[in-house]
């Protein structure tokens, strides 16, 4: 019996979805996790503060959100009780162990005595320093930050938030996680970055048409669908373009958020060979990934890079595209045999493998193909909503 067919739950019908930042913070994976709930027959509503100007990315049509106008402290507090209302669902699943999502979902269950199941996609403290710089200030500085108007503990997502939320991790009633690292550190059970496989369909889309219509015709195009960051290593393959100098070749980037300068600092450095392609809707990047020759994920070896997996390796495999990415963290679980894998870092390892795969594309492309089998085995939705369906059982059991 498929997962679609099955009854719904006892007992749990709905369940609301708690974003820290429906501005961008790990909202494509909440959309993902919409759908794998979506799939177990469940009423699913979208709530969070929204600290930017508007919800990114754009949620799917069939997908209910609720934005909170949010801020930083202490007129967050204003906001919180609006929030803690919009959290209306039987089980309350929190996205990353921040304040503005784990922390509400954490407060939720303490006054109605609902089941929180959080998910974490991400190491949120390997972004500032990991374990090694803890928050430890002296007198002094711990009032400037706390009473400055812009002192820095008026920031919902400050070191020191997120370290008591890692400690509190404990009393949610259960925990999902999307990669070995995480699990380790975490516990939980696995529920990896999969893919929606029936929207994300290469025998829906032409590749030639895609590329004609995102004005990609004439080029080699190496995709990247993201977030700049420099601990994605596009700098790597910027250096690997550079040192093979063939004009066709591009690396296209596609949407993505700006949280700082770096992208625009590689556009100013490597321009000739990027073409930024605008956000789309989830509905539209099956579409624009068709368009790919080349999905390319070169993650640098870093504590950050190490505790993600990424979504557009998923992206790549359901669209049955070959997959240039490096051995770091899980990646090498997810592309063993199916995909190309470079160390990290090692640019001139990208031009090699840019060369091979152009000069042996039958190869390549049944290297898409395989792959494209094993994220319908493994990393579906389908396949997600089968590890989701005993935690969420284990949930209300905790609460009963």
């Amino acid at each position: 019996m498929s997962i679609r067919s099955q009854p719904a739950l006892t007992r749990l019908s709905s369940v609301s979805l708690v974003a820290p930042d429906l501005s961008g913070g790990g909202v494509t994976r909440v959309y993902l996790l919409a759908q794998v709930l979506q799939q177990l027959n469940l009423d699913v509503k979208v709530v969070g503060f929204q600290f930017g100007q508007s919800v990114y990315p754009v949620p799917p049509a069939t997908l209910p959100v609720e934005p909170i106008l949010g801020s930083w402290y202490p007129q967050l507090f204003n906001s919180i009780p609006t929030l803690l209302r919009a959290i209306d669902g039987q089980l309350v699943y929190a996205v990353k162990p921040k304040p503005t999502s784990f922390g509400i979902a954490l407060l939720k269950k303490l006054i109605h005595r609902c089941p929180v199941l959080l998910d974490i996609d991400d190491w949120e403290l390997s972004w500032l320093g990991g374990d090694q710089h803890r928050y430890r200030p002296h007198l002094k500085q711990l009032a400037r930050d706390a009473l400055k108007s812009n002192g820095a503990l008026r920031n919902p997502e400050h070191k020191l938030y997120l370290e008591w939320m890692e400690r509190l991790t404990r009393y949610a009633n259960g925990i999902t996680v999307d990669t070995q690292f995480l699990q380790q550190r975490f516990g939980g059970t696995y529920l990896p970055n999969g893919k929606d496989t029936d929207l994300f369909d290469p025998s829906r889309y032409v590749a030639d048409r895609s590329r004609s219509l995102y004005g990609l015709d004439n080029y080699r195009v190496l995709m990247f669908p993201g977030t700049a960051r420099p601990h994605k290593g596009l700098e790597d393959v910027l250096i690997a373009l550079d040192q093979l100098n063939q004009t066709d070749l591009r690396l296209v980037i596609v949407g993505g958020r700006k949280p700082d300068d770096y992208e625009d600092r590689l556009i100013n450095q490597w321009g000739r060979w990027i073409i930024k392609l605008p956000a789309q809707p989830v509905e539209k990047m099956p579409e624009v990934v068709a368009a790919a020759h080349v999905i390319v994920v070169p993650q640098r070896q870093t504590p950050t890079a190490q505790a993600q997996l990424p979504l557009k390796l998923t992206d790549g495999m359901a669209m049955a595209k070959p997959i240039l990415s490096t051995t770091v963290g899980d990646i090498p679980i997810l592309l063993n045999g199916v995909g190309y894998l470079v160390d990290p870092n090692s640019p001139e390892q990208i031009a090699r493998q840019i060369q091979w795969i152009f000069s042996h594309w039958q190869e390549a492309e049944e290297h898409g193909r395989l792959a494209r089998i094993r994220c319908i085995d493994r990393y579906s939705v389908k396949t997600m909503a089968s590890l989701l369906l005993p935690v969420i059982e284990q949930c209300q059991l905790s609460v009963s």
